[in-house]
């Protein structure tokens, strides 16, 4: 069977698929990443499973609200991507997609969003406005700051403690100690992934904890690694987890070392292969929490 080429499609349909890939729906890594914080912190949230309706709201949430973080992303970096390697072909870039017609799908995933965290308490609610500046302004920090990454991670993780606030209507010091694993875990992994993009990153200006780290970059990503380790212990006993949450975090430790031995020459392959490893890590430390509340309780 013949496949259609672009050339073939109606327009209405390759413009769709220029929408799609400005939201990122063909690079699903970035929802896994979002959502791994959110579902540990569901499960430690309600001990053990969530209501179904708390836990498909957050899904949802979670995916549109990363779509709306990749457009104001691509939107920021509209006059950067297309001189670098990685991001030449973004929609963009390229000018398959305008700068209105960007900022119009922004507006209207964030609405999107809203209307989820509608169905939730008055707490949750509140705490979403956050969530919102943050997504927002994340894409402009690397333009005056080395530490987008960080940005990044309070961006990616404030779902955790909205997690708690819907699941319990509260925020006990566990909702921010799984909220700092998450910025801690998420500067790791974008930092190794901002090794993938240095060399053009120095050249265009754009900053990064890759460039702040320069030779040291590999000895700082293992001390954070290190330290979320030690940090993930520390949540399963405050949260009275049981041996085998403390297995997938031995699971997890070992996929760090992992990671550690694929960037050991800063090679743009590796780092990225490095990068996308944190899906299965994310996965893995979820399935120990999974587990437990399983069997052990």
């Amino acid at each position: 069977m013949a496949v259609d080429t672009e050339e073939d499609l109606p327009p209405w349909l390759v413009r769709l698929g220029d929408y799609a890939r400005l939201a990122r729906l063909n690079r699903p890594i970035g929802n896994f990443l979002l959502l791994w914080p959110m579902l540990w912190a569901l499960w430690l949230a309600a001990n053990g499973p969530p209501r179904p309706e708390v836990l498909a709201v957050f899904i949802a949430g979670v995916l549109v609200m990363r779509a709306a973080g990749c457009v104001i992303n691509d939107y920021a970096d509209r006059d950067f991507d297309g001189h670098v390697k990685r991001t030449r072909e973004r929609p963009l870039a390229t000018g398959r997609v305008t700068e209105r017609g960007a900022l119009t799908l922004f507006v209207l995933l964030c609405l999107v969003a809203f209307a989820l965290v509608l169905t939730m308490n008055a707490f949750t609610i509140a705490m979403a406005l956050p969530a919102v500046v943050l997504a927002a302004s994340y894409p402009f920090g690397k333009r005056y700051t080395h530490f987008p990454q960080v940005h990044l991670g309070a961006a990616f993780g404030w779902a955790v403690p909205m997690a708690f606030t819907a699941q319990t209507n509260t925020l006990p010091p566990l909702a921010w100690l799984v909220f700092l694993i998450a910025v801690i875990w998420a500067t790791i992994y974008d930092t190794e992934y901002a090794m993938v993009d240095r060399d053009d990153d120095l050249r265009i200006g754009i900053k990064s904890t890759a460039i702040l780290f320069g030779g040291q970059d590999r000895l700082i990503i293992g001390v954070l690694q290190v330290v979320m380790t030690v940090a993930l212990l520390g949540l399963g006993v405050a949260a009275g987890l049981s041996a085998i949450y403390y297995a997938a975090v031995l699971v997890g430790a070992a996929m760090f070392a992992y990671q550690h031995w694929l960037i050991r020459d800063r090679e743009r392959g590796p780092c990225f292969q490095a990068f996308l490893n944190n899906n299965w890590y994310g996965g893995a430390i979820f399935l120990g929490i999974v587990l437990h509340y399983t069997y052990a309780v």
